[in-house]
């Protein structure tokens, strides 16, 4: 058998270990396999074996991916194929040096959460008009859940509560409870990530839609102690899958322009707090982020929202190259001044 025979009956044999070892998704077998042959390629026009690459070699292969432009999650990706394709050879003796140990793909850029303008904000909080179905047992059943999808909406965007939070309140306190409303005081007391718990606010509209919300939730009950605030159509607690579903349907039926998710809502509350406020702290706190770094990154949402102000109405802001500032604005500017970096 020759060394090519040699590495590619290596990368078959890997190929099966993913399969049925480590049980892999056919996707991520496939792209496997897609990028294990893109290495042998690589080591075979360099005249080199597979169990012959250098970490020089793998290194300038990645930059390689990176200056074809492949996004750096695509690189994480192939890099993590190639490294446990040798993992694998290390454990079965196939090779004495690990050419991926210390390569690293590039850093992804952290994408910036989707808010919703206030305006739709609004537009979802308000809500798509009544269904009819001429079935009046459906009618009223289907009027009880959306009556329950509106105090949702205005509990994950008028207090910023995580989802789990949400689905895991219960209508009364109580030793087990994950979670509650105090409605008198004005308050949502919430268990969030690591077991911590906090007090967020919630304001009127939202405890309106709730008060709404429990006058008509015994409708949807089959045990009459269902500790859960929000149950579903079987009276049981809502899970997340429903409630992502459900929320979805009402943002497209009010007419809100884009998928709408119950983690954008808290998005969107933090980004308009923070812009109403500039309080970085407090948006911290209503949150519960443990750290301030990750309440920073709704500052990068308020400078997107400043910038596009910036971009439409500033005299001086950069415009597209069909954009004219007027008649004569190209002779308006000395021909001295078009190179002035003091400009």
């Amino acid at each position: 058998m020759d060394a090519a025979t040699d590495d590619l009956a290596l990368i078959a044999d890997y190929l099966t270990h993913v399969r049925v070892e480590k049980r892999l998704a056919a996707r991520t077998q496939a792209l496997y396999a897609e990028h294990l042959h893109d290495l042998y390629h690589r080591a075979q026009a360099e005249g080199t074996g597979l169990k012959a690459v250098t970490p020089s070699q793998a290194r300038r292969w990645v930059a390689q991916l990176h200056a074809a432009g492949r996004q750096p999650r695509g690189i994480a990706l192939v890099v993590s194929s190639w490294r446990g394709f040798y993992d694998w050879m290390g454990r079965t003796g196939g090779i004495d040096r690990h050419p991926l140990q210390g390569v690293r793909p590039p850093k992804a850029g952290k994408p910036l959460p989707k808010a919703l303008a206030v305006e739709e904000a609004l537009r979802l909080a308000q809500g798509p008009g009544q269904a009819v179905s001429g079935d009046r047992a459906a009618e009223a059943l289907a009027h009880a859940q959306r009556r329950g999808d509106r105090a949702m909406v205005e509990l994950l965007y008028g207090s910023g509560l995580r989802l789990g939070e949400l689905l895991g309140l219960d209508v009364q306190a109580g030793p087990h409870a994950r979670g509650w409303v105090d409605a008198q005081a004005g308050e949502a007391h919430v268990c969030g990530k690591g077991g911590k718990w906090r007090t967020v606010p919630v304001g009127g509209p939202a405890l309106a839609a709730l008060a709404d919300w429990l006058s008509v939730r015994a409708q949807l009950l089959r045990l009459p102690d269902e500790p859960a605030l929000f149950v579903g159509a079987r009276g049981e607690r809502l899970t997340p899958q429903v409630a992502r579903r459900r929320l979805a349907a009402w943002a497209a039926e009010a007419g809100v322009p884009v998928h709408v998710h119950p983690h954008m809502l808290r998005h969107s509350f933090a980004s308009h707090v923070l812009q109403s406020s500039g309080d970085l702290r407090g948006v911290q706190e209503l949150l519960g982020h443990a750290s301030i770094a990750s309440t920073q990154i709704y500052t990068r949402l308020d400078f997107q929202d400043l910038s596009r102000v910036y971009e439409a109405a500033h005299p001086r802001a950069r415009r597209g190259a069909g954009d004219a500032a007027g008649p004569g604005a190209a002779e308006s500017t000395p021909p001295a001044a078009a190179g002035n970096p003091d400009g």
